[in-house]
């Protein structure tokens, strides 16, 4: 599972879009106030930040448990592991020694609850009627504090996990997607690989469970996140209350510190053979870091937004032209490097000229007048509006500052329609000189064996398509 913030809708009416650039500063102002008035936080003592979201539209709250963990701690030997705990939490404890009894407990309170695993954090989430909230916060504390992490609970959880994996490799670009990622980020792919290595997860074992609680799942590593129908004061107080026993750990990143990313240095390419209609391509680089490179972030939003748009020269030229059915321009955002994707649809016959019209585009984007300031307002105006819709839904909310707390902090949420409005033409044109054009990338193609004999494509004349890495398009 991911966020993706790379593509906004951008069909909007030449009305909508007038009225959205007029409305864009005053909105984004706005929304910074808002935020800071909804959102609460406090530092527990043992280092647990508590997020509190007040939101009395329906009688439900939404509990939830983020942990910077995630692909990007794992080295080879736990690749998937992250996921796999994720498995096991809702599982026996101290509390509920018993198999199943942790759930049963959680249907008891009528609680709507699941987790999930991405690049660089875990979430575990319940969603229950305001009235239980102590009860929540309880149920999710007795899996924090006391995991029994079951034999056969594990090996349950092994053939789901396992499944899950066989699911995956069965759909097409499955492969296409591990080997374009073993190839962007080399000995590092295992800090990438979400769903892991089927032979790591065959062979887990409870002790394995054990290291990543004890090193990850420690308060100065997590937030709690409370939204909905609650009084903030009474939320703070049952989670002062209810997890000051979970003590404080070392920090997870000096213990382990996460190495960087290497660097691509040449271009790569990779020819997945499928039995598939249509020939899918895609092109990737390494992006910013949104610790390390927080304003080009901003800028890669804007200039995927634009590009974006149906009412774009980028897509005007690829897909109004017929050489593509359609293109997505994507930034990723995460601190340990964000993928920067170009992918689309088009026909063997016209892979070619898509992709060298591609890479003539991304070229062109880099000159002054390729955006407009027309352009960039209503992109900015657009973003701003449908991240104020992502505000309205407290469980969606919290998951939305759970991922931002863990990735980027959660300031950078906080700041976000500010900073995206202050972009200019000229930023674009930074962070694209800057990450993409002449940069090393790796391209894919996802096609029957038949056209690609066809076509005689070879992965060799994939790396040379946008030229060698430092030479513009």
């Amino acid at each position: 599972m991911r966020v993706i913030k790379g593509r906004a809708a951008m069909a909007a009416s030449a009305a909508f879009i007038v009225l959205s650039a007029l409305v864009a500063a005053p909105q984004a102002h706005a929304q910074r106030a808002e935020l800071e008035k909804t959102i609460q936080r406090r530092v527990m003592a043992n280092g647990l930040e508590v997020i509190v979201v007040e939101n009395h539209g329906v009688p439900l709250v939404t509990v939830e448990i983020t942990v910077r963990n995630g692909s990007f701690t794992q080295t080879p030997e736990y690749a998937g592991l992250a996921h796999m705990f994720e498995h096991m939490f809702f599982k026996a404890n101290d509390t509920y020694p018993n198999p199943d009894q942790f759930m049963d407990r959680g249907s008891e309170m009528g609680a709507v609850f699941n987790a999930s695993t991405k690049e660089e954090q875990v979430n575990y989430y319940l969603t229950l009627s305001a009235d239980s909230l102590e009860g929540g916060l309880k149920f999710l504390v007795s899996a924090l504090l006391a995991p029994k992490f079951r034999q056969d609970e594990l090996e349950r959880e092994r053939q789901v996990v396992l499944g899950e994996y066989d699911r995956n490799e069965s759909s097409p670009g499955f492969k296409l997607e591990q080997e374009m990622g073993m190839k962007l980020w080399d000995g590092e792919w295992s800090r990438k690989n979400v769903i892991g290595d089927r032979h790591v997860l065959a062979t887990v074992t409870p002790d394995k469970m054990r290291a990543i609680k004890s090193l990850y799942y420690v308060p100065n590593n997590s937030v709690l996140i409370i939204s909905g129908d609650v009084n903030p004061a009474a939320a703070f107080a049952s989670a002062e209350k209810i997890f000051t026993p979970w003590k404080r750990g070392e920090d997870p990143f000096v213990k382990a510190p996460v190495p960087p990313m290497p660097k691509l240095t040449k271009n790569l390419a990779v020819i997945d053979e499928e039995p598939v209609n249509a020939v899918s391509a895609l092109v990737q680089w390494q992006g910013p870091s949104v610790r390390g490179d927080e304003n080009a972030t901003f800028s890669a939003d804007v200039y995927s937004d634009v590009l974006n748009n149906p009412q774009s020269r980028f897509w005007h030229k690829l897909v109004d032209s017929g050489l593509w059915q359609d293109v997505v321009v994507n930034y990723y955002t995460l601190n340990n490097v964000g993928p920067i994707t170009v992918s689309g649809q088009t026909t063997p016959d016209k892979l070619r000229e898509a992709l060298k019209a591609m890479m003539f585009e991304l070229g062109e984007s880099v000159k002054p007048g390729y955006f407009s300031q027309e352009e960039l307002n209503a992109t900015k105006a657009n973003r701003a509006v449908t991240t104020a819709f992502g505000v309205e839904k407290s469980s969606d909310f919290s998951h939305t500052i759970g991922f931002w707390w863990a990735v980027s902090g959660l300031e950078y949420y906080m700041k976000y329609i500010d900073e995206m409005a202050k972009r200019t033409p000229q930023d674009l044109r930074d962070y694209s000189n800057k990450y993409i054009i002449g940069k090393p990338h790796v391209v894919g193609v996802l096609m029957t064996h038949e056209d690609r004999v066809r076509i005689k494509l070879t992965e060799d004349e994939l790396t040379k398509i946008g030229g060698p890495p430092g030479v513009t398009p």
